[in-house]
C-alpha cells in the first residue's frame, strides 16, 4: 500500500510539472536576437512613406523606423535589421513561426488577431481610418455617393468587412472585389477595373503615388473604421512585448520632452528629471529592460523622435503630404499619448 502511495505520489508530481511546464516555458527573443546579432522585422512589400526599398536595396519608412529604433536600442545600431518583406496573408502566420522577431507592417489592432492567433500589439504607432479614394473626375464629395461602385481591395485585411458594413448600413450596394496584393490592386483601379478604392487612408495616399496621374485622384473625406495600426509580436514572451513596446513609447516621450536629433545631447546634460530619467542619467530604466540605461539616447539619435519620424516619412517632408491630424502628440492636440518612464 505504501508503495503505491509512493507511485501514485510520483505520478502527481509528474502531473503538476506537465501542466506548470507551459506557464514555466516562455520565449526569450531578446536573448536570441542579442545572440544573432541581428533584429529579423517583418514589413511591407512595399508601400510609400512606410515600408519599401530602394534601388539597392535600403529599406526606409515610418514602420522601417520602428524596426530601426528596436536595434538601435538593442545594439546602438540601426543597421542591425534583417528585413522580411510580407504580404497582409503571410504576415501573421510568418509571426507566429518565429520567422520574424517583430512585425512592423502596418497592421490594425483587432480582438481576434490577439484571442484568435495568439499575438499580440504592444501599442498604436499610427491612428488610421478606413477611406475611398476615386478619380477626382467623378466630382464626389462623400462616400454616400458610391452605391452601385465595384470597389477594391486588399485580401487578407480588415477592409473587405469594414466595406460590406458600411455599404449594408447605408442601405447601398457593392460589387467587392479582393485582389491578393497591392500591386494588383493599383493595377485594377488604374485599368478600370474597379472605379474605387479602399484601405487605410494613409495607405491611400501611398497608392496615390503609384498611379499614372496622382493629381488625378482624391481621398474622400469620409472615415469609415478605426484602424489603430501598430507593431506585432508573439504571445509568451513579456519581456520582448516590453522592449517593442517601450521602444515606440520612447519616440512619443522624446516628443513631448523636446528631445529631437538636434537637441539630444543638451538633453543628456539637462537637470530636468523627466529627461534625466530618458536619458539614462537618473534611475535604470533600461536595464530593467534588459538593455543599456541610454537605451532612449541610442533611439533618438538613431531614428529622431515620433515627430521626425512622422514628418520625414509619411508628412510634410515627404511626397505624402499626410496631415498630422489625430496622430499629434496629446498636448498638442492629438490622441498620441505615451506612459511616463519612471
Amino acid at each position: 500500500m505504501k508503495r503505491f502511495a509512493t507511485v501514485l505520489a510520483a505520478a502527481g508530481l509528474v502531473l503538476a510539472a506537465q501542466c506548470l511546464a507551459p506557464v514555466r516555458a516562455h520565449a526569450d527573443t531578446l536573448a536570441d536576437v542579442k545572440a544573432r546579432g541581428t533584429l529579423k522585422c517583418g514589413v511591407n512589400q512595399g508601400l510609400a512613406g512606410f515600408s519599401a526599398p530602394d534601388d539597392k536595396g535600403q529599406w526606409s519608412g515610418f514602420d522601417v523606423d520602428l524596426c530601426k529604433a528596436v536595434a538601435a536600442a538593442i545594439f546602438d545600431d540601426a543597421s542591425k535589421v534583417t528585413y522580411v518583406p510580407l504580404s497582409a496573408e503571410a504576415r501573421f502566420p510568418a509571426l507566429a513561426k518565429g520567422d520574424v522577431d517583430l512585425l512592423s507592417r502596418n497592421s490594425t489592432w483587432t480582438l481576434q488577431r490577439e484571442a484568435e492567433l495568439k499575438l499580440l500589439f504592444p501599442a498604436v504607432s499610427y491612428f488610421d481610418g478606413q477611406g475611398f479614394m476615386v478619380p477626382a473626375a467623378r466630382n464626389l464629395t462623400s462616400a454616400l455617393e458610391l452605391t452601385g461602385s465595384k470597389v477594391c481591395t486588399q485580401a487578407g485585411t480588415t477592409s473587405a468587412a469594414n466595406a460590406r458594413d458600411y455599404f449594408a448600413q447605408n442601405n447601398m450596394t457593392l460589387e467587392l472585389i479582393e485582389l491578393p496584393g497591392v500591386d494588383e490592386l493599383v493595377k485594377a483601379y488604374g485599368d478600370g477595373t474597379c472605379g474605387v478604392l479602399t484601405t487605410d487612408v494613409s495607405q491611400l495616399y501611398a497608392l496615390r503615388l503609384k498611379l499614372a496621374n496622382p493629381a488625378d485622384h482624391i481621398v474622400l473625406p469620409d472615415v469609415i473604421s478605426k484602424e489603430p495600426l501598430g507593431p506585432v509580436v508573439r504571445q509568451g514572451d513579456d519581456a520582448w512585448f516590453n522592449v517593442v513596446k517601450w521602444s515606440l513609447f520612447a519616440l512619443v516621450n522624446a516628443e513631448e520632452l523636446g528631445i529631437s536629433t538636434e537637441t539630444l545631447e543638451q538633453a543628456k546634460a539637462s537637470q530636468k528629471p523627466a529627461v534625466k530619467r530618458f536619458v539614462g542619467t537618473d534611475g535604470h530604466f533600461g536595464t530593467q529592460l534588459g538593455l543599456t540605461d541610454d537605451w532612449a539616447v541610442r533611439i533618438v539619435k538613431a531614428v529622431g523622435n515620433y515627430g521626425e519620424v512622422f514628418e520625414r516619412n509619411v508628412g510634410s517632408g515627404s511626397k505624402l503630404a499626410i496631415p498630422r491630424g489625430v496622430n499629434q502628440i496629446w498636448s498638442a492636440g492629438g490622441i498620441l499619448y505615451a506612459p511616463p518612464i519612471r
